[in-house]
């Protein structure tokens, strides 16, 4: 007996999604059953406006299915490296994930292929004023033996706000697109290495491929996921950072785009890093305002840990999302959320702590420790701070930064279970 149609399938699967929410839904919730409700209809609205361009001969449709996605494997695999060494970005695994985007038609049915190199405009907008955004997330083999990604409807919602401020097009499922990056990961698990602080690295990006000289919102945009093996951030073990505090140059500002992973936030730090690096310093902490006050090191979050001067209670201080210039990070929230639950010896605050502040609290005494957050690095030690010309010295590496890391390390390897859905198995 032949399969039914895509459209058909696609239709008998929103149903049981359906079916499966409604019988879920009590009546003694009214909130939740309209919500679900109105899910219900967003989901029928879907699969009507697809069916449509399924019969009218299309290829495309309103959203990223999974149920569509075709799968090419490669015919001439590459050798798998020895994991010994790995420079981050350099080697990459056998496919990649592709869906294309077209204003007029939609999102075409997603493919994994052999990984290739992009042909498109020289005119394309990504290319002119940088119509672009990424995501950075990471598959793990646990100690089991089972591969599981770290919060990925994290990175899921922050993609589809990156592609929101660049007014690409975000009518896409947060479980199509994770599934499809999945089948990607499951298809390339020989690339993912073994061991303490390797992974394989995975980097969702969105680029406007519109062929079109001029400022306008794109017409054409390109979704892909690539796959690299990565090594321990930190070659020669848990190794602290030393900063020098940027007084010139901003990395971000309210009302700008610090909270969306976008291609021009990073390029512009190039410079002003590199010259960090020529002066001895590993990365650059930037400040924003009169009041210098701090946002991010590097691509990463900042956490300080302090007494506070009246309390003597002991504060973890990070910068809040409430401006819009500071990056809401993956793993900034899991290290929040996380602390929370140690009990009263500590109190997570958000607020935007000073370069004056800090240089106070280092000078008498309050000052525990500092340590940068992010992907790739999990935590990221701080020694010294360089300030108008003076090294803050800071204690390194702490004992919370050390939990931290052995927290989150222990969940993404299967040595802790964690909270709930913060492990996705692949």
């Amino acid at each position: 007996m032949s399969n039914p149609p895509n459209d058909v399938r696609l239709e008998r699967r929103c149903s049981h999604n359906i079916d499966n929410y409604i019988r879920r839904v009590t009546f003694k919730d009214f909130t939740l059953m309209m919500m679900m409700l109105r899910h219900a209809e967003r989901l029928t609205n879907n699969v009507t406006g697809y069916s449509r361009r399924v019969v009218a001969g299309a290829v495309h449709s309103r959203w990223i299915s999974y149920d569509a996605l075709t799968i090419e494997r490669t015919n001439a695999p590459k050798e798998i490296p020895k994991w010994e060494g790995l420079r981050f970005g350099t080697v990459f695994s056998d496919h990649m994930l592709t869906a294309n985007w077209d204003v007029h038609e939609g999102w075409e049915n997603p493919q994994i292929k052999p990984f290739q190199d992009l042909s498109l405009s020289p005119a394309a907008s990504s290319l002119h004023y940088a119509m672009q955004c990424f995501e950075g997330m990471k598959a793990y083999k646990a100690v089991d033996g089972s591969i599981r990604l770290f919060r990925p409807e994290l990175n899921m919602n922050r993609l589809r706000n990156s592609m929101k401020a660049l007014s690409m097009p975000t009518d896409w499922s947060n479980d199509d697109l994770l599934d499809c990056i999945k089948e990607l990961v499951r298809l390339d698990r020989n690339w993912i290495p073994d061991g303490e602080g390797y992974s394989l690295y995975l980097r969702p990006t969105a680029i406007s491929t519109h062929p079109y000289i001029g400022l306008a919102p794109t017409e054409n945009v390109l979704l892909y996921c690539i796959t690299m093996p990565v090594g321990p951030y930190y070659s020669n073990g848990f190794k602290p950072v030393r900063l020098t505090a940027d007084c010139e140059n901003v990395r971000a500002w309210p009302g700008g785009t610090g909270n969306a992973k976008i291609g021009g936030n990073y390029g512009p730090t190039v410079p002003p890093s590199a010259e960090a690096e020529k002066r001895g310093y590993d990365q650059v902490l930037w400040l924003f305002g009169e009041e210098h006050t701090i946002t991010e090191v590097g691509c990463m979050n900042v956490f300080f840990v302090m007494r506070d001067p009246d309390t003597k209670k002991k504060q973890i201080v990070t910068a809040p999302l409430t401006r819009g210039d500071i990056l809401p990070g993956i793993t900034r929230q899991s290290i929040i959320e996380l602390v929370k639950g140690w009990g009263a010896d500590f109190e997570v605050v958000e607020r935007f702590p000073t370069m004056p502040e800090i240089h106070e609290a280092a000078m008498n005494g309050n000052l525990i420790e500092a340590f940068g957050a992010g992907t790739a690095a999990v935590v990221a030690p701080i020694s010294c701070i360089e300030y108008k010309g003076v090294d803050i010295e800071i204690h390194a590496t702490g004992e919370v930064a050390k939990r931290v890391w052995k927290e989150l390390t222990d969940i993404q390897y299967g040595r802790l279970d964690g909270p709930d859905g913060w492990s996705h198995l692949v």
